[in-house]
């Protein structure tokens, strides 16, 4: 199957699955550039971390955060739709760690109680949800099960980022293709959902949250990947904390592939 056939499935949690059948999460952040988002992300969380909280993981993927959080000794649920990383998780754990893994839908959380957890983290729902209603009930989901002094992580694909990442990384005609419209710029969902710093904040606003944070999660990283993967360890550490550094400037939110939105009640 290739990426197009994805149109002629109906149903979204199972076009989800497929996708993952195409591409393979496990790697995603094993490059050097790829880790900028996953070192950013875990530093943004540490800082609302104290010690016997309790994380929900939402849209787990491959269990990078879950498992890096249990090794910590912090008790974490990590919830998955796709069967093929709910197993993927559980191959990884260790006897150590307290890690309950459900393979669940973000839009159904009825197995959880309400205000049950300290953190919430929602990094893969909201790329896939294309109908805006579906969306604010993720977001619904989220705050209900979070407790009322706990912290809530949302996750985004940037719209207008991936113009420019698209264009002078994959595909060299993606400006000449009806990928996107030429006024807005709205770049079209698929197989992806795209979010311009504006729809997030309004998503969340919406939902009558409280935006405490606003992280550009890699920055420029997708876009210089190579030159970012070459880079001597001593240089890479450089890199990134002249990353730490600018994420957090509103000026540096547009230039992000990935975006994320703390938030509270």
């Amino acid at each position: 199957m290739e990426i197009k056939d994805l149109l002629k499935i109906v149903n979204e949690s199972d076009r989800v699955s497929a996708l993952y059948d195409i591409i393979e999460e496990g790697t995603r952040l094993s490059t050097k550039a790829a880790q900028v988002e996953f070192l950013t992300t875990i530093r943004q969380i540490e800082k609302h971390l104290k010690p016997g909280m309790k994380i929900l993981d939402l849209g787990a993927g491959t269990g990078q955060y879950s498992l890096f959080f249990a090794g910590q000794g912090f008790d974490v649920v990590a919830v998955e739709l796709v069967a093929k990383h709910v197993n993927q998780i559980k191959e990884k754990i260790s006897e150590e760690m307290s890690i309950e893994v459900i393979q669940g839908n973000a839009l159904d959380l009825s197995i959880i109680e309400d205000k049950s957890y300290d953190i919430v983290l929602c990094f893969g729902p909201l790329y896939h949800l294309s109908k805006i209603e579906d969306r604010m009930k993720c977001i619904s989901e989220v705050k209900r099960v979070c407790k009322d002094n706990g912290k809530m992580f949302f996750a985004f694909i940037s719209n207008d980022m991936v113009i420019t990442t698209e264009t002078f990384l994959y595909n060299p005609n993606f400006l000449l293709e009806d990928l996107y419209n030429r006024e807005t710029f709205k770049v079209v969902d698929f197989p992806f959902v795209f979010h311009t710093v504006d729809d997030c904040r309004k998503l969340l606003r919406d939902a009558e949250l409280n935006i405490i944070s606003e992280i550009a999660a890699d920055g420029l990283s997708e876009l210089f990947q190579d030159k970012i993967n070459k880079m001597d360890n001593e240089s890479y550490e450089q890199w990134l904390n002249f990353h730490f550094h600018c994420c957090e400037k509103p000026e540096f939110l547009g230039t992000s592939n990935h975006l994320l939105f703390v938030a509270e009640k």
